[in-house]
């Protein structure tokens, strides 16, 4: 486990954030009583983030003008979708580097004894560590609700980059962890029949020129 002492250098909004087992706590974590618990989001803050444009890692307003930074999968660089509202660019790029499930592409999330009460994610998590950690810089997003809570549709992005084990990725490492992935999007976008695929299809396509790689993989049987 990465030590304070091994930690990347942080940015002054990082650096405000109280501490917890060497590491700066996440504005968004849930505490219980004096413990944080990393793997758990406050519903609150969420909303706190929606509502007063705030970075749902720092919790510090954006400047007028400043882009928007979204953490995510290789996948959600397909359907433009995520679940957790964007962050500073600083911000997300220091967490890529030194959360322990994001720069160890081989690490499991702990979900053993999670805490009364709390739920998963909005919309449809595909539970796995994608290896590779996109940062999707854009000037804007929209908000849709689902069944289960809010989803954060991604704006045309005004840089894209790719991270595996805290460096950035290489193209072939960045092609092989969406194309893992894309079953999980194929059984969803089927459920549509016909029509899902050809969106799918549509989304594979500008996602190989936004992500810079190959991702000719055609769906085409429902």
């Amino acid at each position: 486990m990465h030590t304070a002492r091994e930690l990347p250098p942080m940015p002054a909004r990082i650096a405000k954030l109280p501490v917890a087992r060497g590491y700066p706590v996440p504005w968004f974590v849930q505490w219980f009583g004096l413990k944080p618990d990393f793997r758990v989001v406050d519903s609150r803050k969420v909303d706190k983030a929606v509502k007063e444009n705030r970075c749902f890692v720092c919790g510090e307003k954006f400047l007028p003008g400043e882009p928007y930074a979204f953490v995510i999968g290789p996948m959600c660089a397909v359907n433009r979708v995520d679940a957790e509202p964007p962050v500073h660019h600083e911000c997300g790029e220091w967490s890529i580097k030194a959360c322990p499930f994001l720069s160890r592409p081989h690490m499991n999330r702990r979900e053993d004894d999670m805490p009364e009460g709390t739920r998963e994610a909005a919309g449809e998590m595909i539970k796995r560590n994608p290896g590779v950690t996109v940062l999707w810089l854009t000037m804007s997003y929209t908000i849709a609700r689902v069944h289960n809570g809010r989803l954060f549709d991604l704006g045309e992005p005004i840089s894209v980059a790719a991270f595996k084990e805290g460096r950035p990725a290489t193209p072939e490492e960045l092609r092989d962890s969406v194309l893992s992935g894309l079953p999980a999007l194929r059984d969803a976008a089927r459920s549509d029949g016909y029509t899902g695929l050809a969106l799918l299809n549509m989304q594979l396509e500008v996602a190989s020129r936004v992500l810079g790689v190959n991702l000719d993989n055609p769906v085409t049987a429902p």
